[in-house]
């Protein structure tokens, strides 16, 4: 989808011209233009004065339909239908939490440079960049 053109079909749903979006947003011709037009992308901020415009709820940019779009079933955090080494992982952190509110900020700092040296090796290894080219 791309959202230009989806606010160009909203705005001409709503039997609206560029100009009258422009007196109830305060945004300019030329920039819906470049917009609907796709060669401008707006912010989030610039969606919501466009739909406030056209008087319809922001999901109606990105969800083609009257109804909100239900929200997926997500477990609960307590849930470890994950597998089996959810239960196991949940005690680990839990295990590691604890530890690391003990030691002083000295080791934390330490831990958490060592950390990052870690996450930055990673990043540079050649399979890491054999995997991100797939």
């Amino acid at each position: 989808m791309v959202i230009g053109d989806r606010l160009r079909a909203l705005r001409q749903q709503k039997k609206l011209s560029q100009g009258d979006i422009e007196k109830r947003t305060g945004l300019l011709r030329s920039y819906i233009s470049r917009v609907e037009n796709n060669h401008t992308v707006p912010t989030i901020e610039t969606l919501e004065k466009m739909v406030r415009a056209m008087e319809i709820p922001l999901y109606r940019v990105f969800y083609d339909s009257d109804d909100p779009a239900k929200a997926p079933h997500l477990p609960a955090p307590e849930d470890n239908s994950g597998g089996e080494n959810s239960s196991q992982d949940l005690h680990l952190l839990d295990e590691f939490r604890k530890a690391l509110s003990r030691t002083s900020e000295k080791d934390r700092n330490l831990l958490l440079f060592v950390a990052r040296k870690m996450v930055s090796k990673a990043e540079r290894s050649p399979t890491k960049r054999l995997r991100k080219a797939k």
